[in-house]
């Protein structure tokens, strides 16, 4: 049987406040377009469907239409709740749609009744693991520790007993949203830690023949049977060196595992630049990223002028600078309060100024900080007056 896992499609998020709206729709025009022309037997999708609990009508409206064009294919959607959907709003009218062939799984309780799917080598039980926040549902579970790892045990060891019901034979799927030990983060994953950990050792889902996770952001084998498909778009800078894919999945008649990354189509790249700005400007080598979204660190000594006006000039889909001015090595073994001793508050505010932006104020400048002290200075005189 073969299976399409995808994960994190975040619909109604944005990339440093530029819609990304367009390039969803892109990618769901894809899943339906790879469903029909590779013969998929199934479509997973491991949460966080939304971006946040409360989305945006047109990100409902495009998750609307993606879930009629699923089921009017014919192939069978199987789709968990992750930790920024809310799960009671994402599985409203889940026994409705059922009837259409989309299999919502919102409901921890549910955890044990597996979507039950058959080819001619038999029966494939998919179990649905919404994301388990692990204070709200201990008592479900009845565990007494509040951690991930206990929950999540708890959870498999309900499919696993299920499982153990099923005729001989019986393959399985568990899909599941949460941080396995051995994944690389990003940073544009919303942390899922508790109590100091956010992690669960990959054996805690042992017992079943694939496990489709959501939640990290890179695509990624923890082990032949535990896969990460990462998200379909780069939500952060951090993401610019992604392979953006999903995984298609041929499970054999005795469970075992056959993956190809199927790509995801990039409707602009990501790239990080760094340098002096006049450099990034005049760089010849750069010339393939001026139709990139561009995250540009600044290493002038002193920032320049309109710096984000100026890239713009080069790099039209600019969206993000970071300054980190190079400098001399500072003399950090001399203590804070040394250096500030017999400095008046205008010096130490000059002090900052260069600090932060690689050069002291001009005279202008100067004049608005006196002004700014003398102001303070007056006003708490007329206060220790009027007391």
């Amino acid at each position: 049987m073969r299976f399409l896992h995808t994960s994190d499609w975040h619909l109604g998020r944005s990339l440093h406040r530029v819609s990304l709206l367009d390039a969803q729709a892109a990618f769901l025009d894809h899943v339906v377009a790879t469903v029909r022309e590779r013969d998929v037997d199934a479509v997973l999708v491991a949460g966080d469907v939304y971006d946040r609990a409360v989305p945006p009508l047109t990100a409902v409206e495009l998750f609307d239409d993606a879930l009629h064009r699923l089921a009017a294919v014919g192939v069978p959607t199987v789709m968990i709740s992750g930790n920024h959907d809310s799960a009671r709003r994402l599985g409203v009218g889940a026994g409705l749609i059922e009837r259409a062939g989309i299999h919502l799984r919102t409901d921890p309780a549910g955890c044990d009744t597996p979507v039950v799917l058959a080819d001619d080598h038999g029966e494939v039980a998919c179990y649905g693991l919404p994301y388990l926040e692990p204070a709200l549902v201990k008592d479900e579970f009845k565990t007494d520790k509040t951690h991930h790892e206990a929950v999540i045990g708890a959870a498999m060891d309900r499919v696993r007993a299920d499982l153990a019901t099923r005729p001989a034979g019986t393959r399985s799927l568990v899909l599941a949203h949460a941080f396995v030990a051995g994944g690389q983060e990003s940073d544009s994953e919303r942390d899922i830690t508790v109590g100091g950990v956010a992690a669960v050792p990959a054996g805690v889902f042992d017992g079943v023949d694939y496990v489709a996770l959501g939640h990290l952001h890179g695509a990624q084998t923890i082990t032949e049977r535990v896969r990460y498909s990462g998200s379909p778009l780069a939500y952060s800078f951090s993401e610019a060196s992604h392979r953006k894919t999903m995984w298609l999945l041929d499970l054999g008649p005795a469970g075992e595992i056959d993956a190809e990354r199927v790509d995801c189509p990039v409707p602009r790249p990501l790239a990080r630049l760094r340098g002096r700005l006049d450099d990034l400007l005049d760089d010849p080598a750069l010339a393939g990223h001026e139709q990139s979204f561009v995250e540009a660190t600044l290493t002038d000594p002193v920032r320049p002028a309109d710096p984000m006006a100026r890239l713009a000039e080069r790099f039209p889909y600019a969206l993000s600078l970071v300054f980190e001015p190079e400098r001399a090595e500072e003399d950090t073994v001399t203590s804070y309060a040394e250096r500030l001793k017999g400095r008046s508050d205008q010096e130490i505010a000059e002090d900052f100024v260069a600090h932060v932006r690689g050069s002291g104020p001009d005279e202008r400048e100067r004049t608005v900080l006196r002004g700014a002290f003398d102001d303070v200075r007056v006003d708490h005189s007329v206060r220790e007056v009027a007391g």
